[in-house]
């Protein structure tokens, strides 16, 4: 093996860490609605200047984009200020325009500037007539005053390994990303935060002159949605969140947790594909042994890294590499020429590079473009994380006899372990803010419970379910007549289904 290091090390790693940057302590109780919102008069007051987008997806649109100034700390309005970046794409018959419908990709951390154009091609005529969509990059990610830590890496997340030695590895590693921005960002870190990008919502919903917004989110997005309803119900019109988070399991423990199965279930799917088209990719002619090549293949990183263009490839990034495609099933053939080229690499044989799998290398491996400490910041800055590597270490363990590929990666510490406590409590999301819940029963990122959770705790929200389709992020992404129909619908109309509504792939 080319690591000694153990377990008790890793202790000792997280307790140094922790200490000398002072980061040790806990949250308090939940936040709910806003009650008393300071005076905002600095910000109300300003005038927004709309432009080109420099952005080609943008501006070929037509869209023009503006910048925001919003408070760092809307408890202290006077203070310190942030440039959230928003863009719009113009109702297209002003005659029907209804109004303003803000979004979010996801992530956290998702730059959103111009998600309106892949929301507003989903969308029929009469829909896309009715509606100013507006994107935004959230504070602290993309244009908006973007949080940089100087990561040596792209990713906060990745796999615990195969060993005690491998977590080890792990904890020294998410303990330096969590220094690195606590020692760079400090001062702008707290209010990185979901209930903050809430009140930008709110903000730029009063520039913009509307009474009330209309929503679409993805993924993380719709965590934020739920948070903006909780906290400002009355300004909530038609809301549709698509591929759902559990507000109540929202952070880097619940979340992750809950995607190791999902994975596994979506690799057994792609693993039926991969021993079907067996002659192609040589990975193995039945699902178990093309799983038996994966967990080997992670086996033999462990021992020795895969050399891959300019990358070595340990156990540490070779699931994530998994993960990232698995999230929709017309990556299959992807997914299997990058194992297949992998495999290839590790036996020293002579590979090509391809061009996909290097641009995921080239972020995780080496934060080029940049950086996704944005995510980490809005995570660990929203919900506070279990800081004794203990429990990391016996989820992991626990995982891997049902997950082998992912139980590693869904379970393993994060900086958030290390970060500084929250400014603010967590939200419970509980209201009866009238919502469109979309989900698929196969999502491997914010997987179907969390949907089902999402629909009990809004409890006048409808929930369309796509069976059968391990896809993340339907609306917009992964065409299907039923889904579309209901999304569309609802934005046009305000008419939820009467009942919860189940969609097939067409």
């Amino acid at each position: 093996m080319k690591r000694t290091r153990g377990l008790t090390a890793a202790v000792g790693i997280v307790t140094a860490l922790a200490a000398c940057a002072g980061l040790i302590g806990c949250a308090g109780p939940a936040a709910e609605a806003e009650t008393a919102p300071p005076a905002l008069d600095r910000f109300t007051s300003q005038t927004l200047t709309w432009k080109g987008c420099d952005n080609p997806k943008l501006d070929e649109a037509g869209a023009q984009c503006t910048d925001v100034t919003v408070p760092l700390n809307y408890a202290e309005p006077q203070g310190a200020t942030l440039t959230v970046a928003i863009s719009r794409l113009a109702a297209t018959d002003p005659a029907q325009r209804r109004g303003v419908m803000l979004s979010n990709p996801g992530g956290p951390g998702g730059a959103g500037l111009d998600l309106t154009v892949d929301i507003g091609a989903a969308m029929t005529p009469d829909v896309r007539a009715r509606y100013d969509l507006i994107g935004m990059d959230p504070r602290g990610v993309g244009r908006s005053s973007m949080i940089k830590c100087h990561w040596p890496r792209g990713f906060g997340l990745q796999s615990a390994g195969v060993d005690a030695a491998s977590f080890a590895e792990s904890v020294a590693m998410q303990g330096d990303l969590a220094m690195r921005c606590a020692t760079t960002e400090a001062a702008r870190l707290p209010f990185i935060t979901t209930r903050n990008t809430a009140r930008d919502m709110d903000l730029i919903r009063t520039l913009l002159g509307a009474d009330k917004v209309s929503y679409f989110g993805t993924s993380y997005g719709t965590y934020l949605g739920a948070v903006y309803t909780q906290m400002f119900p009355d300004r909530a019109d038609r809301i549709v969140l698509d591929s759902s988070v559990d507000p109540d399991k929202y952070g880097t423990v619940g979340m992750m947790q809950a995607m190791g199965a999902a994975n596994e279930a979506a690799l057994d799917l792609w693993a039926d594909w991969a021993a079907a088209n067996d002659g192609t990719y040589r990975l193995g002619a039945t699902r178990a042994e093309v799983r038996a090549t994966v967990v080997e293949l992670i086996r033999r990183s462990a021992e020795k890294p895969i050399r891959f263009g300019e990358f070595e490839i340990d156990e540490h990034w070779l699931p994530l590499v998994l993960f990232v495609g698995l999230d929709d099933p017309r990556q299959y053939e992807m997914v299997s020429e990058q194992v297949r080229l992998l495999a290839d690499a590790a036996d020293g044989k002579a590979v090509r590079p391809d061009e996909k799998l290097t641009g995921i290398l080239t972020h995780a491996m080496k934060a080029e473009p940049d950086e996704s400490s944005s995510q980490m910041a809005i995570l660990c800055g929203d919900v506070a994380a279990p800081r004794d590597p203990q429990f990391y270490w016996r989820n992991i363990e626990a995982a891997r006899a049902t997950q082998p590929v992912f139980g590693a990666f869904a379970n393993n510490i994060t900086p958030c372990a290390f970060w500084a406590p929250p400014a603010e409590p967590a939200t419970v999301v509980r209201n009866s803010v009238p919502t469109l819940i979309v989900q698929s029963t196969g999502d491997t990122r914010t997987v179907y419970d969390g949907a089902v959770a999402m629909h009990k705790d809004l409890s006048a929200s409808r929930m369309v379910t796509l069976q059968d389709v391990p896809i993340h992020w339907i609306f917009g992404r992964y065409p299907n007549t039923c889904v579309y129909s209901a999304v569309n619908t609802y934005f046009r109309d305000g008419t939820l289904p009467a009942s919860d509504v189940t969609c097939r792939a067409d």
